[in-house]
């Protein structure tokens, strides 16, 4: 287990709307706005994050990452602070819809290429953009990732044990279910993270009701499981597709947590036929929220697929550096829009006392 401890007490207890994480706002596609938060230098990062979650499940790694890199974390359209639109899912939340909104995030922030990082539904996202937009993608980095070489397997019964929420989410009343008030949202999304984690101190309490906060605003949680609802009329299909149709030949870092119960390690036995330039890392007592339950780890895997980047294409990874500057970007619209700056950096900036609550384990 060594090494895949907090890698800075600092980061506990920092909540999403602290304005050093550095927030800002971009045009995606179709007229959507998208919220990101910025922070660092260098080689361009590009964090994607998962569900139940939003840019934030990256919290434990941003600050670490921006030493050495311009790290951007994303919240995807009907996630987080970003616009939801009001659309049947099969038009404005397909992969291909965020993938196009990826590109004009990158596109509005002038970054050409960049390696990729991303969990659970960020994993399948990146895995689109480097099939659809392969010169924009130097690397990748994916964490328990969902991939075609699952193939049927997510079709059994165990693996359907563990999916029954995709198919609550595509009943047409399953949001207005859980979405009834704020109690209802932290009970549905704490089983998630009680049961996907095998490190169960890995989020706290109070990180935990920030989260809920976000997902029990008017229309959050139907538009996070949008997504779930555009992919399900086409999984058989892709589960069945040749592996040559989604052959990702970029250079690929892999770690997979050996407890996660959702997307479970053994179905990482064809990651080459997906992947046929991979490595892959096993993180024993790790579930399904690796950024977060590893978060040391996660930095490793992310560095490993900066490296390979470097080593692929080393004059353009240094042409898309960004200059350092003593701030982080900013543009952030709401109260807390003033220029910020990273906790504990040269300029002062004060981290939060870290507190020792955990999130209880819940039935």
């Amino acid at each position: 287990m060594a090494g895949i401890g907090m890698t800075d007490p600092s980061m506990l207890d920092r909540l999403p709307d602290d304005p050093a994480w550095g927030h800002g706002r971009v045009a995606g596609s179709g007229g959507v706005r998208l919220h990101y938060v910025r922070l660092g230098a260098g080689d361009p990062v590009l964090l994607l994050h998962g569900w139940p979650g939003f840019w934030y499940d990256w919290r434990r790694v941003l600050v670490p990452l921006a030493d050495r890199a311009d790290v951007i974390a994303p919240d995807f359209r009907g996630f987080g602070d970003s616009d939801k639109p009001d659309v049947p899912p099969t038009e404005g939340y397909t992969a291909a819809v965020m993938t196009d909104d990826l590109v004009a995030l990158l596109d509005g922030l002038e970054i050409g290429e960049v390696v990729v990082a991303g969990h659970d539904i960020g994993a399948t996202i990146a895995q689109s953009l480097a099939l659809r937009h392969p010169d924009r993608v130097r690397a990748l980095a994916l964490f328990n990732p969902p991939y075609p070489g699952i193939g049927e397997r997510r079709f059994e019964p165990s693996a359907q044990r563990e999916f029954w929420y995709q198919h609550f989410h595509n009943l047409p009343w399953s949001d207005r279910l859980v979405a009834q008030d704020r109690e209802t949202v932290g009970l549905y999304l704490a089983h998630f993270y009680d049961h996907w984690s095998g490190r169960k101190d890995a989020v706290r309490e109070r990180e935990f009701e920030a989260i809920v906060d976000a997902y029990a605003r008017p229309g959050a949680l139907a538009a996070s499981i949008a997504y779930y609802r555009a992919r399900a009329a086409s999984r058989q299909a892709q589960a069945a597709a040749p592996p040559e149709e989604s052959r990702i030949r970029h250079p690929t870092a892999i770690a997979w947590g050996e407890l996660d119960p959702v997307i479970p390690s053994a179905w990482a036995d064809r990651l080459g036929e997906t992947f046929p330039n991979h490595e892959l890392t096993l993180l024993p007592g790790i579930g399904h929220f690796v950024p977060l339950e590893a978060p040391e780890r996660t930095i490793e895997t992310i560095h490993r697929a900066l490296s390979l980047a470097r080593r692929e294409h080393p004059a353009r990874m240094k042409h898309h550096e960004r200059p350092r500057s003593p701030t982080p970007a900013s543009g952030y619209t709401n109260a807390a829009s003033a220029p910020t700056t990273a906790c504990g950096d040269s300029a002062g900036t004060k981290c939060p006392t870290p507190v020792s609550t955990r999130l209880s384990e819940r039935g």
